[in-house]
């Protein structure tokens, strides 16, 4: 049985990918290399092996960027949250997004750069990163939205909310088996 191509991108990165046992997912996000603030133009994957052996990669539109609101108008003085690209081993737990709806909520260390500068232009400066809890979860947006705005303030957010009802279903059932505590690994294109 031949694994996804995301498994192999993501270990040509130098990112641990889990290959053994069934519903051990591998949650992988690929940022698009068009940087455009409001468009849910990434991808994030859920790679993982079945109960029958067999390889399964469910894609869902997506974004890993702030939409333009949170740029203009950022929660932090020290500015918008952007995720840096890398491998966040076991930081990542299901529990309340907001104390609404059970989503992938951090609970470990990331490392964010800090948009500063208040415009729709996504910077990423290495000078910029600081590390710690920052509520940079994985959410839905509305029921089939169109642009970010105010959908994301750094977290990864699906686009629709039936796109993330099978999301979350497949990270259940992972539970289940492994426990609750998620790997999420973030890419760019």
């Amino acid at each position: 049985m031949i694994e996804p191509a995301i498994l192999t991108l993501a270990r040509d990165r130098g990112h641990r990918v889990f290959t053994h046992g069934a519903w051990n997912v591998n949650i992988i996000a690929v940022r698009s290399s068009g940087l455009a603030p409001n468009v849910f133009d990434d991808k994030i994957h859920l790679a993982f092996l079945d109960e029958y052996d067999s390889w399964n990669d469910i894609a869902f539109r997506c974004t890993t960027d702030p939409g333009s609101y949170w740029l203009r108008y950022p929660m932090k003085v020290e500015g918008t949250a952007i995720l840096v690209p890398g491998q966040y081993r076991s930081a990542y737990q299901i529990a309340l997004h907001q104390g609404k709806y059970e989503a992938l909520c951090q609970r470990g260390p990331v490392r964010v750069y800090r948009d500063r500068n208040k415009d729709e232009v996504l910077d990423m400066d290495p000078g910029s990163i600081e590390e710690g809890c920052f509520g940079i979860n994985i959410h839905h947006a509305g029921t089939d939205s169109q642009i970010v705005h105010r959908w994301s303030a750094g977290c990864t957010v699906l686009a629709n909310s039936a796109s993330f009802a099978v999301f979350m279903s497949v990270l259940r059932k992972s539970q289940e088996i492994w426990g609750d505590q998620f790997t999420y690994t973030l890419i760019d294109q």
